[in-house]
């Protein structure tokens, strides 16, 4: 992909996630009340973005906000698939970290 367009996305990705975010605070339910799965959409949509932001930046990916975005999205999405072992997918997302190929053991620095 050109950089023209990759910028392009980042910029489109950045307007809808202040939309969303807005949306998202503005939103009065609460956990339990019958709004609550509508807001949580919301906030899947907002993590989905930052996935996408994670994605697109320029240079290598960031494994932390990586891991950090699926980790969100499975603890949000567990709660419409339930049946789905996202507990267990997302669970294995901190496990054995490290950079692939690097021999570098990242759970000693982060304490993961």
């Amino acid at each position: 992909m050109d950089e023209l367009t990759k910028a392009d996305m980042i910029a489109t990705g950045w307007k809808l996630h202040g939309q969303i975010e807005e949306q998202l605070l503005r939103h009065p339910a609460t956990r339990g009340s019958d709004a609550w799965p509508d807001k949580q959409r919301l906030l899947l949509a907002d993590m989905a973005i930052h996935l996408l932001q994670t994605a697109l930046k320029p240079g290598d990916i960031e494994l932390d906000k990586l891991r950090n975005s699926l980790h969100a999205i499975l603890t949000i999405s567990d709660q419409f698939l339930p049946q789905a072992g996202l507990k267990q997918a997302r669970a294995k997302i901190y496990s054995e970290m490290s950079v692939p190929g690097s021999g570098k053991d990242l759970t000693a620095i982060t304490g993961r």
